[in-house]
């Protein structure tokens, strides 16, 4: 299968805690916890693995606490091209109750240096050659730009690779002035970086006109309202499944993963929208977000409606 690179900026473990139900100021007794070698890129491409893809990871990782990510690595087979910097890997606590709402309180990061963005450029150019696609996902660590992000698509662009972003806030706002080839925010997301509301299709329309968006693949994740995908050729609207929720935590870097894999797949738009919004959708039944069993995204495609948004 094809090989897709991904970069991770800013990666976390995460911390996963289930509760019944949280007591903000008080005692809570936890039922289970988790930590995971987890950030967005990660996230993408154990999914893009699972679904039989190659998956080249990189990024900036401490060289404190790598043990956990080196496992995780070796575990998932991944082409492992970090680059280990001074410092710890951010922590993110995810606080989970029976009634699916996640708390999350996320680490800043570390801070990175001239140097360390020399060595991750030198290394994205040396794997770029047999990539199809690149996604940049997460946040942005202390000491990286919006402005280098920009500059960051614009050169993988130039070298002929297709861009994923997902990210949010100024990061958002700033990658998609460079027109990378697909982007995944949520409504909330794009309401943060537009001040605009973005929860109906007109005013998402809206919202990519108001703001001079050139960008092919606009991929709106809408929670229980499903998925539009605003093409200029074939939008679409996908209904969500209805599913028991247990955690939301990789379930966007799942349907990113999934577009991703329709696209490889050669997938037509509506087959590849409603297989990535069951595999997003698999992602929230649990506790994790492996793709244990395929089957399981089969039965959930069977739930799936997809409509023209024409």
């Amino acid at each position: 299968m094809a090989k897709v690179l991904t970069v991770t900026l800013n990666p976390a473990i995460d911390v996963t805690i289930q509760i019944d139900t949280l007591n903000v100021g008080h005692v809570n007794r936890q039922q289970s916890a988790q930590s995971l070698a987890a950030g967005k890129g990660l996230n993408v491409a154990q999914v893009l693995k699972d679904l039989g893809h190659r998956a080249i990871v990189t990024g900036f990782l401490g060289k404190e606490n790598r043990q956990i990510f080196d496992k995780h690595f070796a575990h998932e087979g991944f082409d492992n091209h970090f680059i280990y910097i001074d410092g710890e890997t951010r922590q993110n606590i995810k606080v989970g109750e029976q009634s699916g709402r996640m708390t999350d309180i996320n680490g800043k990061g570390f801070a990175i240096t001239e140097e360390d963005k020399k060595a991750l450029h030198a290394t994205i150019e040396r794997l770029l050659e047999p990539v199809e696609i690149v996604v940049v996902s997460g946040s942005l660590p202390q000491g990286f730009s919006t402005t280098e992000l920009v500059e960051l698509i614009e050169w993988l662009k130039t070298k002929g690779k297709k861009v994923v972003v997902d990210t949010s806030g100024p990061a958002l706002s700033a990658a998609i002035k460079a027109n990378p080839w697909l982007i995944k925010p949520n409504t909330d997301e794009l309401t943060e970086a537009f001040h605009q509301p973005a929860e109906t299709f007109a005013q998402q329309k809206q919202l990519i006109q108001d703001n001079n968006i050139d960008i092919e693949n606009v991929v709106i994740s809408m929670g229980e309202h499903g998925v539009n995908w605003v093409h200029p050729v074939h939008p679409l609207h996908a209904k969500a499944p209805r599913v028991q929720v247990k955690s939301t935590v990789g379930a966007g870097d799942s349907l990113v993963a999934g577009m991703i894999h329709g696209f490889l797949s050669q997938y037509s738009p509506e087959e590849t929208l409603k297989t990535a919004t069951a595999i997003g959708s698999n992602a929230v039944t649990q506790i994790g977000f492996a793709i244990e069993d395929l089957s399981a995204i089969d039965n959930l495609k069977q739930q799936i409606t997809v409509d023209s948004l024409s």
